[in-house]
């Protein structure tokens, strides 16, 4: 199969997203890739609360099971509660110690987060480093590259702004190598 790339994404890597909301972004790549066998999508919220909060939930997931998903449902988060700030850290330390040892010669992880209070409490790049991770790029994330992606604010339970955009300008893309 040919390799086909969306920004800094390629259709041969092995991908992990955490935290999907209404699965745009990984429908995004699965449409320009034409294949998603090679991505496992994950959300916080449980399926139910997800079909309440975003219309568009239910035809993403349909599209990326059709392409090969492996799609996971069922996190719970308050963003700025400081316990569960320390719980998402574990979770991406985890996820970043885990990939660390699956990571080839030439592989990436990349962890796209915002860079506004309460995300910088965080501290990705530390997070990184704490697993033996050598930060090699940070690059803005511009929504624009990502045609049909639609992030999504989230939220506690059926919140009436969980279906709100926020500003993607203010995220970055934490690309990391061994």
């Amino acid at each position: 199969m040919e390799e086909k790339w969306i920004n800094h994404y390629s259709s041969r890597h092995q991908m992990l997203l955490v935290g999907e909301g209404d699965f745009s972004f990984a429908a995004s790549l699965a449409t320009a890739f034409g294949n998603a066998s090679n991505i496992v999508a994950t959300s916080l919220d449980s399926q139910v609360m997800l079909l309440r909060k975003y219309p568009t939930e239910a035809a993403n997931v349909c599209l990326l099971k059709d392409k090969g998903c492996t799609v996971i449902h069922g996190f719970t988060r308050n963003e700025q509660d400081s316990y569960q700030i320390s719980l998402h850290k574990e979770v991406v330390r985890g996820f970043l110690r885990n990939g660390r040892e699956m990571l080839t010669r030439r592989g990436e992880i990349h962890v796209t987060h915002k860079t506004s209070y309460p995300f910088t409490e965080w501290g990705i790049e530390e997070l990184g480093r704490e697993v033996g991770l050598v930060l090699t790029e940070k690059a803005a994330f511009s929504i624009s590259d990502y045609p049909g992606y639609e992030n999504k604010r989230g939220g506690e339970g059926s919140s009436c702004r969980s279906s709100d955009t926020f500003p993607a300008r203010l995220s970055t893309t934490f690309k990391f190598a061994k």
